[in-house]
């Protein structure tokens, strides 16, 4: 369960369509209020944490000890065991993680929403940049918002992250570019310091919004791209083969998946959800959309992981064609 104190369970499609991923995990704070990064970690439970590593004590005797991380729980005070790790394992504060997520853009953007997945095992927050992205100016006049993504985790299994991401408003499709020649995400190890790194983040991930450009550019190519349905059905084929053997209704598994992207791609949707595609139909930014929008939101978490799910969806873990 996670520790935010807004978080919204369930898997329904449709239940936050037109707001990013991490909406479903954590606090959204109001952006007319400009919350500063000491309150916002007050807001979502995050402060306070005094995240660390001990020494496990058993009564065998090792040759080698065993380190685990612990912190304080924001709600009881009792002590949480988050991990096993390494004795070189580097422990970061969240105050530590948005500090630096705020420095990266020297102030250049608003908390929009924070919090913890995995029994606080994984924190995150996202910072809104005063800018976006217009494809098809004129014609379809299809904006992206653009975020600053910060995520950690506090048991070994996530480097320190920083990452600009674009999302689609229309239907907060989180989309993943990699592009040439600028960089998407920048990474810390937690056996690094953070100290010192933020010049050289800034510079990495390109936040005098090289990136931003590149993908606007790249975009609105796509947008330029004619894609007929019959080379759609190509893609299709191509990302998603035909099972060569109906094992386990797996012919008909694959036959829903095929009908359910082109019922996106001409905007005939189900169970009450949002027309998406519009004038984006019949182009390469219409298909990239369309596939990133069954990946985001028509999904079932797998074993009941709502939690990985929201985590894939918002773009700091990975998605699962």
């Amino acid at each position: 369960m996670s520790d935010a104190i807004e978080t919204f369970g369930g898997h329904a499609a449709f239940a936050a369509r037109g707001e990013p991923g991490w909406h479903n995990l954590g606090t959204v704070f109001d952006q007319s209020a400009d919350i500063s990064t000491a309150k916002m970690l007050e807001l979502a439970h995050l402060d306070g944490w005094n995240v660390r590593v001990e020494e496990v004590v058993t009564a065998a005797r090792t040759k080698k000890p065993s380190f685990e991380v612990v912190r304080d729980n924001p709600f009881d005070g009792l002590l949480d065991r988050l991990g096993m790790v390494k004795g070189r394992y580097k422990v970061y504060q969240n105050e530590q993680l948005f500090g630096f997520g705020d420095n990266l853009i020297d102030g250049g953007g608003l908390w929009e929403t924070a919090g913890s997945i995995e029994d606080g095992t994984k924190v995150f927050g996202s910072l809104a940049i005063d800018r976006e992205v217009i494809v098809g100016a004129g014609s379809a006049d299809d904006k992206t918002n653009i975020y600053l993504l910060v995520n950690t985790s506090h048991d070994g299994s996530t480097s320190v992250q920083a990452s600009v991401t674009p999302v689609r408003v229309v239907c907060a499709n989180t989309l993943q570019f990699a592009l040439s020649g600028v960089q998407q995400t920048f990474k810390v190890r937690h056996t690094q310091t953070m100290e010192g790194r933020v010049a050289e983040a800034q510079k990495a991930l390109g936040l005098t919004y090289a990136y931003i450009d590149a993908f606007e550019a790249e975009a609105n190519a796509l947008y330029q791209t004619a894609i007929t349905d019959n080379q759609f059905d190509a893609i299709i084929a191509n990302l998603y083969p035909v099972p060569e053997k109906d094992v386990k209704g797996s012919l008909v598994k694959w036959e829903d998946k095929r009908n359910l992207l082109f019922d996106i791609y001409n905007d005939n949707h189900v169970d009450g959800a949002p027309a998406t595609t519009g004038a984006l139909r019949g182009n390469a930014w219409g298909v990239l959309n369309t596939l990133t929008e069954r990946l985001d939101w028509y999904r079932n978490p797998r074993k009941g992981d709502v939690d990985k799910l929201f985590a894939a969806q918002a773009g700091f873990d990975q998605a699962v064609l």
